[in-house]
Formats: structure tokens, sequence, C-alpha cells
């Protein structure tokens, strides 16, 4: 079987020297094996993406030497795939509306005296779980704002027990209860980063996903969805994560260096290797 890898920025800043170091894991571990990397733009925040960063994106990897197939996939032209996978999920009554804000959620927790830690920071209690069909119904014709919440206890019990592959770590059993009840849309958005990732890599062909350690865990919620939606499931490697002198992690909310800034000083492309140990990666 061909490999099949892919990069998948949003355009919602800069490259900086981390997504370097994940661009060329993905390019280099499909040019090793002689298969294919793909560029997919991951735009669903409408928000905050803008087309000048879409376009810096091409221009950064042109000048690091990658090369990718084309047609870029642009998740913002393709919202009605996941809201028919969304529609499937809800179809098998694993989908609910909930209309709670963080602040709501915040003071529920407090009231019941904390919650259980999930990898992305306290669980969901599920406040809108219980609520009756009709209820729903009037608050959504209400104009009431919400998220809609995959029912995680319903949908792992209706898969069973799951194993994904880290090329690393070997074989993962699956825990996506951690997470409690994940968002997979809401009302103007219709796909979350976990829906619209897990259905393109399916339809993509993806066979290998490199990306960095901070989405391991996110791994079991995606395994899920491929089980719920009948998706296939590409083996995984999560590489380490770069991190700036102070010991955080590279990030475009703490203005880490963009490539464009140091292609402007007169840095090269080596340089850029050379600056993130590509050679001495793992």
């Amino acid at each position: 079987m061909s490999v099949v890898t892919r990069f998948v920025p949003s355009p919602t800043g800069g490259l900086h020297l981390g997504h370097a170091y994940s661009a060329l894991d993905a390019f280099d571990a499909a040019r090793t094996a002689g298969g294919r990397f793909l560029l997919r733009i991951e735009d669903i925040d409408q928000g905050r993406c803008r087309p000048e960063f879409e376009q810096g994106i091409y221009d950064d990897l042109m000048w690091l030497g990658l090369s990718w197939e084309t047609p870029v996939r642009r998740q913002s032209d393709h919202f009605d795939d996941y809201k028919n996978a969304l529609g499937r999920l809800s179809e098998m009554h694993l989908i609910y509306p909930c209309f709670c804000t963080r602040k709501d959620i915040a003071a529920e927790i407090e009231a019941a005296g904390g919650a259980p830690q999930g990898p992305d920071g306290p669980v969901y209690p599920g406040t809108c779980r219980h609520l009756s069909e009709t209820e729903r119904y009037e608050r959504i014709e209400a104009g009431e704002s919400y998220a809609l919440r995959l029912d995680m206890t319903e949908a792992a019990a209706r898969t069973g027990n799951l194993i994904w592959r880290d090329l690393n770590e070997g074989e993962i059993t699956a825990r996506p209860e951690r997470f409690g009840d994940v968002v997979l849309a809401r009302k103007d958005t219709p796909t979350s980063y976990h829906l619209a990732v897990t259905y393109d890599d399916d339809l993509q062909g993806v066979t290998l996903v490199t990306r960095g350690v901070d989405l391991f865990d996110a791994t079991d919620v995606h395994r899920l969805l491929q089980a719920l939606l009948g998706l296939d499931t590409p083996d995984y490697r999560h590489h380490k994560l770069l991190t700036g002198t102070d010991g955080k992690r590279l990030a475009k909310r703490d203005k880490a260096a963009t490539l464009a800034d140091m292609r402007a000083s007169g840095k090269t492309p080596d340089d850029v290797r050379d600056l993130i140990g590509w050679g001495r990666h793992t």
C-alpha cells in the first residue's frame, strides 16, 4: 500500500519553525516511501482565516523546497460533506444540541463540586444531554446559540473497544470517554476539528498521519469517529514539539518568529533545517 501523508495548516497567521518541522516530517515520510504528500488548508474558522495567510503557507512551503499534489483541499469549500457526516451521526441518535455557554458550564461544574479532568480540561457535565426533543426544538427555533455534542457514553457503547497504532508507541487502546461529550459542530460552523480532520483523512486516502504529540490523546476521539462512520484508520506517528527559549511550545498566539520573517532577514531553508535540528529528528 502506498504511503500517503499530509500537512494541514490553518491560515490564521504565519508559519513558524514548529510548522516547518511538521511539514518536513510528513513530506520526508512520503518521499522516503515513494508515496504521496498532500497539503490541506484547514480553514473552518472563517473569522480568523485570511487569504493572505493561505498564500503565505504556499510561499513558505515552496521556499522550503516542498511540493504537493493539487488541487489542495480547502475545508471551507466542503462544509456540506461535514453536514452529511453529522447527519449520519444524528440518525444514529448520537448528537444533541447543547445551549450552555462557557459561563454556564463553569457554574454547573462549581455547583457540582468539580468535574473530572479530561485531556482538554474539565469534562462537560452533560447539562443539555437529557433535554426533551420539544425543548430542544423550541430553543433552536427561538434562535438560541448552540453546539452539537456527541453523546460519548452511547457512542463508545456502540463501538466497543477500539485500537489504533502509533509507529513510535505501538498499539494504543482508545479511551475517548476521557473527553466527555465533545463538540462536533456549532450553530454557525458545521464542523469541528475532530470531525473535519477524521473525515478528510479518510476521503483523501491518508495512510500515515504525522503530527505533534499534543494531539496524541485526541486520536482516541478520531478513532471513535472512524468506527461510527465506517472510515478507514490510518497509522499515526506523533513527533516532538519544538519549544522556544522559555520552554513553551512555539505557537502563533505567542507571536513565534515566522518563516516569512526569517526569509526576509536573509536566512535560507538550510538555516531553518539547522534551527529545528532536522537530520536529528525523532
